[in-house]
């Protein structure tokens, strides 16, 4: 996953996770736009059992600002997704690069704003 995401196993519990990964958002001026518990949606949608998976939608709003004023159909691309999920028993926490999703736009401001939020992205998995 390493070319379209950072991603990073950690020694928390699933819920510890998804609890650090949160307030780390904040720190970096992110807010959660919408919170997907995917193993919960397999299981009422499809009677399927899963490991915990859960979907953050993060959003940057200074950010998120900047890249559709430049790229007004950008928000196809928006939120930045970042996951908390369980494989095997361990815990892992990964998030989309901007970068590479941005990629194929071709207008430097998205890329500016892009590798912007890829930092900021970086160093919370990094904390996590």
């Amino acid at each position: 996953m390493e070319h379209y995401g950072i991603s990073k196993k950690t020694n928390l519990a699933f819920e510890e996770a998804i609890e650090r990964v949160t307030i780390l958002l904040a720190d970096e001026g992110f807010g959660i736009l919408t919170r997907i518990d995917v193993r919960e949606k397999m299981q009422e949608k499809l009677e399927k059992d899963m490991e915990n998976y859960v979907i953050l939608g993060a959003c940057h709003p200074p950010s998120a600002y900047e890249a559709i004023h430049n790229e007004i159909e950008i928000g196809l691309l928006l939120p930045c997704n970042v996951i908390v999920y369980e494989k095997a028993g361990e815990v892992f926490v990964s998030a989309i690069r901007p970068s590479v999703a941005m990629g194929f736009i071709d207008n430097p401001k998205v890329a500016d704003v892009a590798k912007h939020v890829e930092e900021s992205l970086q160093k919370i998995i990094a904390e996590v």
